[in-house]
């Protein structure tokens, strides 16, 4: 069995019922299960929330929830992985096997079907790998980043870094905070995602968006209205 998992809290603070706000025509979480069922890689998709307004949504198009995730795993310290292990506990106590299960947020309005396709794919075909999540390549060099002082001066991270070429420092990647594909077993040994034993799959800038303020929000918007108008 393959599983999707889609967390969804209703307490968010900076952007308010974030996760159902409508964003371009549907509610927020309704393109991540879109995506999910598009990829045809998932057997069930599973939104696991606290919040009965999100439920039904969710149920709306389509996603199953199968229970109302406790509070103790609804607060703003509770981690995702937490909320992922809870949810594959839950589908061992109802008999169900799932092998791999994939971590999607529902707040990824610019995630692809096929991406999910090709990284499920990719656990699939490669035993030593624990996971494989989305990321994506730092435009500018961290190591030539910045200081603000309570001064209002400067200073240099690594000031080895500062006069070097960008092309002689080591590229670097961050999480795209999409998703994360993994193993049942992985994840329920709280296995860190970011390890050698997991894979980066690289998504391009123009995918990958935060979206914490309304700065970020009409980005978003934007960015995925261009997608939209592809044939």
């Amino acid at each position: 069995m393959r599983l999707a998992i889609i967390p969804a809290r209703g307490g968010s603070k900076r952007i308010p019922r974030k996760n159902i706000k409508d964003f371009n025509g549907k509610p927020m979480i309704g393109w991540s299960i879109e995506a999910a069922f598009l990829s045809g890689v998932f057997d069930e998709v599973w939104v696991s929330t606290d919040d009965t307004e999100i439920a039904a949504v969710a149920q709306s198009f389509g996603a199953t929830v199968p229970f109302i995730r406790p509070a103790e795993l609804s607060d703003d310290h509770t981690g995702t992985s937490a909320v992922v292990r809870h949810a594959i506990s839950w589908a061992l106590q109802q008999q169900l096997k799932p092998e791999l299960v994939a971590c999607i947020y529902a707040t990824a309005p610019l995630l692809q079907s096929q991406m999910l396709n090709d990284a499920m794919r990719q656990l699939q075909q490669d035993p030593a790998l624990d996971y494989v999540f989305s990321g994506c390549r730092f435009s500018f060099p961290i190591q030539r980043a910045l200081y603000r002082t309570e001064q209002g001066g400067v200073q240099a991270v690594d000031p080895s870094s500062i006069p070097k070429r960008s092309q002689d420092l080591p590229e670097t990647f961050h999480d795209a905070g999409q998703f994360y594909c993994g193993r049942t077993q992985s994840w329920l040994d709280a296995k860190p995602v970011f390890s050698e034993s997991a894979y980066l799959y690289e998504l391009p800038q123009h995918l990958v968006q935060d979206i914490d303020t309304a700065e970020d929000w009409r980005r978003a918007e934007l960015l995925h209205q261009l997608l939209l108008r592809q044939p």
